[in-house]
């Protein structure tokens, strides 16, 4: 798309018309160039710390930034893959420091953080991303598996958290993006590790954004609830399941995430929701969540497993998965192109979610009068 067609670049970019324009734009489905524009000049001095960058959200966080001109630390477990995902960065002409370190090690965490403002400078923006599942009814998951997925999805998040406070609070500004999910509100069958991680990070940022407020401290902590995206975790995370798993429908791209991180680290809110999907099952459950418990029991568990049968397959939860690392996954012919629907306003989102709750309802009284 050209600069002169951009509602951002046609406005001067970082104007209250400049972002109306955007706004309305990406409701009606358009657009916005990706071209320097004043918008993004704001973040060419940026200076950014992704966790889970190697692959998937995360390394399609990283391209969102680099584009933006900002300075990316790209975090993971893997040498190679972040290596490999640091050099698509640097191909932005931007600078890029990989580090190796497992999140749930809260020393390992902060010493990175550390490298990264001795290496790249202060730290402006810092998103939590990084995470594992299992895909498993709950009885099927053994304690340790249990642990692993809380230590690494919700206890990577406040280890990161903490690096970064340790450095923005000194400084009395910076961004924490956390990436959430609409699991965080509506919990689905066979991934309880991940949906209580997702939970217990929503609740810890409440109560954390809360003391900053308290204590006048300027450091925004955000976050961005996410629907299912289309990424390698379908492939390579623990699963007991006997079909192979695959993403809720609909599924969107991982550039559509990343998109919502990025302005929100640009203009950070209390929160952000991406997608409709996620819109109507944050609503819905709060209108109906005894129609909603009932629907996902009936629909979810198909809904998550792909017809292919289950092989013997790596699993990443304890350790990486060579050779596999990228940003999409295999559910590209599926997988929506935008998020428009991000831009709901109130009122519709109460309306998608109302709707989505009338139809559950009215599917369990289907079920009940069938039987």
């Amino acid at each position: 798309m050209r600069q002169a067609d951009c509602p951002g670049c046609a406005t001067g970019g970082t104007s209250l018309a400049a972002t109306i324009k955007i706004l309305r734009a990406a409701c009606d489905g358009a657009t916005v160039c990706r071209q320097p524009c004043k918008e993004r000049e704001e973040l060419i001095v940026k200076t950014v710390a992704i966790t889970g960058a190697s692959a998937g959200v995360g390394r399609a966080t990283a391209h969102a930034f680099a584009r933006c001109g900002a300075k990316v630390a790209l975090l993971a477990r893997d040498p190679g893959a972040l290596e490999d995902a640091a050099s698509e960065v640097r191909a932005y002409g931007v600078d890029a420091l990989p580090v190796a370190v497992d999140v749930s090690d809260a020393a390992a965490l902060d010493a990175a953080a550390e490298r990264i403002e001795r290496e790249l400078g202060p730290l402006d923006v810092w998103v939590n991303n990084a995470m594992v599942t299992v895909f498993a009814p709950f009885g099927e998951i053994s304690p340790e598996d249990y642990a692993r997925v809380t230590d690494v999805t919700y206890l990577g998040c406040v280890n990161g958290t903490r690096a970064a406070l340790a450095r923005m609070a000194a400084r009395n500004r910076g961004t924490i993006v956390q990436v959430g999910s609409a699991l965080a509100y509506r919990s689905i069958p066979l991934q309880a590790p991940y949906c209580g991680a997702k939970h217990a990070i929503r609740g810890f940022t409440d109560a954390l954004r809360c003391e900053l407020l308290h204590a006048r401290c300027r450091v925004r902590v955000t976050m961005v609830q996410l629907p299912a995206i289309d990424t390698p975790q379908f492939d390579w995370a623990e699963s007991k399941l006997p079909h192979e798993p695959r993403p809720v429908a609909p599924v969107y791209a991982p550039e559509v995430a990343a998109d919502a991180i990025l302005d929100a680290a640009r203009h950070p809110g209390r929160e952000r929701w991406v997608g409709w999907s996620s819109l109507a099952a944050i609503v819905a459950n709060a209108l109906a969540p005894a129609c909603f418990d009932r629907y996902l029991a009936y629909t979810a568990v198909r809904g998550q497993q792909r017809k292919t049968l289950a092989g013997p397959r790596e699993s990443n939860l304890w350790h990486t998965v060579p050779g596999r690392h990228a940003t999409r996954g295999a559910f590209g012919a599926e997988a929506r192109r935008t998020g428009a629907e991000a831009g709901l306003g109130t009122t519709r989102a109460l309306a998608y979610g109302a709707i989505a709750a009338m139809l559950a309802a009215a599917w369990v009284a289907a079920r009940k009068i069938d039987r």
